[in-house]
């Protein structure tokens, strides 16, 4: 449509608004936004100036979702059940409009099958209420082939004192905020009130991990083949990079993604040389993942920079996602191996000469040292020869022929004379 959708906080008249506005893209260049095309979409009012809302994104059905906080503060302390629990105002909601044909008449309409429309003090525009601060959400791909998960929407909402959750977003679906943090209660009064038919979370973990969680999104790429299918996310406090799975029943379990100095690990094996202030994920055009960071925790610090995720065990081969292994057909016959022969072990019957340390006289060898040496190692030869002059029934006169041998000349290609050893048979000198 050459329509570029933003969202962003602004402060007027001492009044904090989060505004959703409509900008054209630059007829002279696809890739910059014409500035003063700007039409102001929709405008919420907050009491406060944080928590104002985390992400825009068009879903599988062409509609705009707009993820908008609570208002700020600290527990939601508006009203009796605050702003989340609160149809009638768009805070602590996520809210689903659309903006097609709107060159014309109203800026945006309400579709009809928005689960609130008809509801008498409900604003039509909400899609799913109890949310905190929705921080980041992304729209599922689906696998290849099966497309399962294809057109859902994940989510990560920031908790208040003591977990962080990931959220699966449901038409008319209720999080639980603020009678709920993650899966426990944090208003005991609004908890008992069994009328809020919370949506649990899909995972959760608690501030000792980290306290700030950002939503990412489902690895869908090819490049690597080994995270196809996890929902890859962090933390922007700690740092940390996790992953979820869903199993074939339905539930997610978690893995942390390995945390070294430029090390790797079992899963996935990525690289962790970052920043740590983990802001937000992106996806490009063939489903590759990319994170950006911060060195120091500011949105306005220039030390961001953007890093893509990959995989160094990734094994696929360009334009393939998976890939399953081929049995491989054996042919030949697999023959066990039994030795017939024994093993012998000779030991020398006489140790070699002993060699004194010390020979006699004054800065350097007598002769008679030498003497003495040169007398035992000829004893030593002499003894040999005439042991190995002995027949030994472990060995087979030369020329013997081997199993498997041809007939032919005894000894031919062999050097020098001696015995060969009969098969099996093993002969060892000692340490002379």
């Amino acid at each position: 449509t050459g329509k570029v959708y933003v969202c962003y906080s602004v402060q007027l008249r001492q009044e904090e608004r989060v505004r959703i506005s409509e900008f054209r893209v630059s007829s002279g260049d696809p890739n910059l936004l014409d500035h003063h095309s700007e039409r102001i979409i929709l405008e919420v009012e907050e009491p406060a100036s944080n928590h104002n809302g985390g992400q825009l994104l068009f879903g599988a059905d062409g509609f705009l979702y707009i993820f908008i906080g609570d208002g700020g503060m600290a527990g939601d302390p508006f009203g009796e059940h605050g702003n989340a629990q609160n149809r009638s105002v768009l805070l602590g909601k996520v809210l689903r409009i659309d903006v097609d044909d709107n060159d014309r008449g109203p800026l945006y309409r309400v579709p009809p099958d928005n689960p609130f429309v008809g509801e008498r003090g409900a604003r039509p525009e909400v899609f799913a209420l109890g949310v905190r601060n929705m921080w980041r959400c992304s729209v599922d791909r689906g696998e290849a082939g099966t497309g399962r998960g294809r057109g859902r929407i994940l989510c990560g909402d920031v908790g208040q004192n003591k977990f962080e959750e990931v959220d699966l977003l449901q038409s008319g679906g209720n999080y639980g905020w603020r009678a709920r943090e993650g899966f426990v209660c944090y208003d005991k009064t609004l908890c008992k009130n069994s009328t809020l038919n919370d949506i649990l979370p899909i995972f959760a973990y608690p501030h000792s991990m980290g306290k700030s969680v950002t939503g990412g999104y489902v690895y869908r790429g090819c490049e690597s083949p080994n995270l196809n299918g996890f929902y890859i996310f962090g933390d922007f406090m700690s740092g940390m990079l996790m992953a979820l799975s869903e199993t074939d029943s339905g539930s997610w379990q978690s893995h942390k993604i390995c945390m070294g100095q430029g090390q790797t690990c079992s899963f996935p094996g990525l690289i962790n040389n970052y920043h740590q202030y983990i802001i937000s994920f992106a996806e490009d055009e063939a489903g590759e993942l990319y994170f950006l960071s911060t060195r120091i925790p500011s949105a306005t610090s220039p030390t961001g920079v953007v890093y893509k995720i990959v995989d160094p065990s990734r094994r696929a081969p360009p334009r393939k996602c998976r890939y399953q292994p081929r049995p491989v057909k054996v042919r030949s016959q697999l023959i066990n191996f039994v030795p017939e022969a024994k093993l012998i072990v000779k030991q020398p019957e006489k140790q070699g000469p002993r060699v004194e340390t010390e020979p006699e006289g004054e800065g350097g060898t007598s002769q008679d040292w030498f003497r003495k040496l040169l007398e035992e190692l000829e004893q030593m030869l002499s003894e040999r020869r005439r042991s190995d002059a002995r027949p030994d029934p472990t060995l087979a006169p030369r020329g013997g022929r081997r199993p498997g041998r041809k007939r032919g000349r005894p000894g031919a290609g062999r050097a020098g004379g001696g015995l060969t050893p009969a098969p099996g048979s093993v002969r060892l000198g000692g340490p002379q």
